[in-house]
C-alpha cells in the first residue's frame, strides 16, 4: 500500500533580477526538481541517494509539507499534503542532519523532545512519562531529560532528534543526511536503532545520503537523483548487483575500498551542472562515457525494464 505518491513534481527558485531582466520583463529561474515522480510503500524504506546540489533537501522539504512545488501533486495517504499541512493532521516528522541545528540550545532535553506535544490536550504527567518512555526506546537514560544539547554528544543529540520525531507517533519520517556528521561506529549503531524502531512502530522511512553505503544497508528500495531528475529506481539488490545507469554505476564505483590505489572521486568525472543552466538532452551526458548522440538533445524518460527497476538512460530506451 502506497503512503506517499509523488506525481511530476516540479520546483522553481526565481533568480535575482539583473537590469536586462528587468527591462525584457523576464523573470529567470532555476529548476531544482524536473518531473520528479516516485512512490513510498507503507512500512518500507526508500532511499534517495545523489551528489550534493542534486535536489535531496529541496524534496525533503517539500515532502514535510515546508515549501510547496512549482507544479505535480504530493499525496499522504490519499490526501494533499499541503491540506494536510495546513489543518495541522500531517503525521510527517523529520531528523535533520545536524543536530545542533535543530535543538534548541536554551531548552532541556525534555522539553525539546515534549515540544510537539505542547499544543495537545495532554497532562504534564503524561507528556512527561510520554518523554521517557521515547528516551528510553531510543537508548537514552532519563537522566539524559535534565541536561542541555551541549552536555550531550553527537550521537545523543541525534538520538534526542529521533525521539523528538517519535514523541507523536508520526507514519512516515524524512530522514536527511542523519548520520553523516557522526563517527562510522556511531553511524552503524544509529542505523540499527532506526531499523528496530521501524519494526516497533511501524514506521515507513524516506532516508536520504550522499553515502552508498549507508543507503544500501538501510533501505529496501533505492532512488538514484541526478541534477533534479530521478535516473534510477529500484530495489537494493538490482542496485547492487545490476546497477544500470552510468550514474548508478559511477557512485558505486566511488564508494572507498581497501586498496588505497583504487581511489576514486565523483568529481574526477567532472562537476554537477548548474541548474541555473543544465545542460540540453540528457543532463549526465557531460560526464558519461556512454553518451550517444541522442543522449545531447533529448532527455531520457523513466521506463520500467521490469516490476522493481526503473532508468532513465538512452542505453535502455525503447524509443
Amino acid at each position: 500500500m502506497e503512503i506517499v505518491n509523488v506525481t511530476n513534481l516540479i520546483k522553481e527558485f526565481p533568480l535575482s533580477r539583473g537590469l536586462t531582466d528587468i527591462l525584457s520583463r523576464k523573470r529567470k529561474t532555476m529548476r531544482v526538481l524536473d518531473n520528479v515522480s516516485f512512490s513510498v510503500l507503507e512500512g518500507e524504506t526508500l532511499g534517495l541517494v545523489g551528489e550534493s546540489g542534486s535536489g535531496k533537501t529541496t524534496l525533503a522539504r517539500i515532502l514535510l509539507g515546508l515549501i510547496k512545488p512549482t507544479s505535480g501533486k504530493v499525496m499522504f495517504k490519499g490526501e494533499d499534503i499541503f491540506n494536510l499541512r495546513r489543518l495541522n493532521k500531517l503525521e510527517v516528522h523529520a531528523v535533520f542532519q545536524d543536530p545542533d541545528s535543530s535543538l534548541n540550545p536554551m531548552m532541556q532535553v525534555k522539553d525539546i523532545i515534549a515540544e510537539p506535544l505542547f499544543n495537545t490536550k495532554m497532562s504534564k504527567k503524561d507528556v512527561d512519562e510520554n518523554v521517557i518512555e521515547i528516551l528510553s526506546k531510543v537508548g537514552l537514560t532519563k537522566e539524559i531529560a535534565t541536561r542541555y544539547p551541549f552536555e550531550l554528544s553527537g550521537g545523543q543529540k541525534q538520538r534526542v532528534a529521533i525521539a523528538r520525531a517519535l514523541i507523536k507517533k508520526p507514519k512516515f519520517i524524512v530522514l536527511d543526511e542523519p548520520t553523516s556528521a557522526l563517527d562510522v561506529s556511531i553511524q552503524a549503531q544509529l542505523l540499527n536503532l532506526l531499523i528496530e524502531l521501524q519494526g516497533e512502530f511501524g514506521l515507513t522511512y524516506f532516508f536520504i545520503s550522499h553515502n552508498m553505503n549507508v543507503i544500501s544497508y538501510i533501505s529496501d528500495r533505492i532512488a538514484v537523483i541526478y541534477a533534479g531528475q530521478l535516473v534510477e529506481l529500484g530495489t537494493v539488490d538490482e542496485l547492487i548487483s545490476n546497477p544500470l545507469h552510468p550514474y548508478t554505476k559511477l557512485l558505486w564505483a566511488c564508494v572507498p575500498r581497501p586498496d588505497p590505489e583504487t581511489k576514486i572521486s565523483v568529481k574526477d568525472f567532472g562537476e554537477v551542472p548548474s541548474l541555473i543552466n543544465p545542460p540540453p538532452g540528457c543532463r549526465f551526458h557531460p560526464r558519461c562515457p556512454y553518451a550517444m548522440e541522442i543522449c545531447k538533445s533529448i532527455s531520457p524518460t523513466l521506463e520500467k525494464l521490469n516490476n522493481i527497476h526503473l532508468v532513465a538512460c538512452h542505453l535502455f530506451s525503447r524509443r
